[in-house]
This record gives structure tokens, sequence and C-alpha cells, in this order.
């Protein structure tokens, strides 16, 4: 088997006497989505800023294709291939869907900020098109992110992360705000990224109708450690997670 692409290795993260992370650990494979979730206050997203190198463990170690990455800049990490979406959402409000897509090109063009924006080169629109196209956004091509309704606009952060060209794929909650058919979507477009595309995606999300549907394993925490671990069928089936997350009587979810 190869090496795991990204490895959480006893991580643990204090804010003063708050535990917030308590020596987790937990791999994801090349070319896998792997769910992360968990109650509110699990500790999930305090894991995802660890490993997009938002926030510094206490202790422990994080490593993306076999490169220790615990003291990286968050800078740094864009050029590793690594791109995030937000729980709170980090669009450029009074610019359009195309252009806040395009400023997703910048860390691998040439071109200033200011040029990527007036003058992309052909490449760079056809790729920006094709995302748009891809997240279901054409018919807002023009519209100003901040009139979109909050559903589409996580559906533009997507757009917007996948213009770095990322080999890894961290998405805090994408699903929120998404209509039943935009979540038919994003399940598509998820799984497509992977099988097709070859890129590894790690989600934290609480729309259990997707993680269940998309995940090739499923990291549950609670109270900032890991609590379980295995595929969707396992998880649904495990019973300290149906107590714990997702509620008595929810096994085969």
């Amino acid at each position: 088997m190869s090496a795991p692409f990204v490895e959480v290795d006893g991580i643990t993260v204090r804010f003063g006497g708050l535990m917030a992370v308590n020596n987790l650990s937990f791999q994801v494979e090349r070319g896998t989505i792997h769910a992360l979730i968990g109650p509110n206050g699990a500790g999930k997203s305090t894991t995802f800023n660890c490993i997009s190198r938002y926030y510094q463990p206490t202790a422990g170690r994080v490593r993306i294709d076999g490169l220790d990455v615990t003291h990286f800049r968050p800078s740094r990490m864009a050029g590793l291939g690594v791109a995030r979406t937000f729980q709170n959402l980090e669009l450029f409000g009074e610019l359009s869907v195309r252009e806040n897509v395009l400023l997703g090109c910048h860390a691998h063009s040439a071109n200033t900020l200011g040029g990527l924006l007036r003058r992309p080169d052909g490449a760079t629109r056809d790729l920006v098109d094709n995302l748009i196209e891809r997240v279901g956004l054409t018919h807002d091509r023009e519209t100003r992110a901040n009139e979109l309704d909050f559903g589409h606009q996580k559906l533009l952060e997507i757009a917007r992360a996948l213009a770095l060209k990322p080999r890894l794929l961290l998405l805090d909650e994408p699903a929120a705000g998404l209509r039943n058919t935009d979540i038919e979507n994003l399940d598509r477009l998820l799984t497509e990224l992977a099988q097709r595309d070859g890129i590894t995606v790690l989600l934290v999300e609480h729309v259990m109708q997707l993680v269940m549907s998309i995940s090739n394993r499923i990291t549950v925490m609670s109270f900032g450690e890991k609590l379980a671990e295995g595929t969707p069928k396992e998880i649904g089936e495990n019973p300290k997670v149906i107590e714990a997350y997702l509620g008595k009587g929810a096994a085969h979810v």
C-alpha cells in the first residue's frame, strides 16, 4: 500500500485551560474522501486549522505526502497543493463569481492580482469557466458574491479553492445552507474530484446524507478525542456513535 497522503499523529491543542483536541491520530489515503464528524464543539474545525496551519498544535505532528508541515506557515500550504474552505465564508463580496474564482488562480499565475482580474490568459479563463460550471454557478457568473444566497456562496468558495489546482482539498461544512438538489450536485462533484481528478478530500460535515453517501472513511470525534473510525457502514452501525452523535435508533443511516 502507498503511504497515506495526510497523517495526523497525536495532535493536542490547548487554549489556556481548555483541551480542544486531545491526542488525536488518523490517516487519509490518497485520492479518497475522508469525513471528520462529531457534535458541535468536538474539535473538528480546530483539527482542520491544525492541518491547514492556521493553528499550531500544542503537541503532535501533521504530515502531508510524507512531509512534516507541523511548523509551516499557512502561506506555504498553497505551494504544497493544499486548498480549503471555511465554515465562515471568506469571499470578496463586491467581486463577481468569476472574479472570485480568478483570484484563486493567483498561486500558479505569473500575473499580478490586478492583471489577473483584468487580463487573464486564455487557459486561465477556460479553467475558471470550467470550475464555475462544475459547481453549478454558470448563470451567476457575473453576479456579485454578496448577492448569492449562502448555499451558493459555499459552492463559490469550493470553485475558488479548486482554482488553486489542489492535491488536498479541505472542506469545512460545504453542504451548509444547500438545498437538496444542490447537495446531490455536491455529492457528484466531490465523488468526481476524488475518482476522476485524484484529489484527496477531507471534509467536516453535519449533513449525514452527504457524509454517508460519498465518504470512503469516517473519523468521529467527541470532546476533542477520536470516538470511532471506519467505513460509512461501520460508523452507521457503531453503538457508541449512534448514542453519542447519530442518535439512538439511527443505525444503518
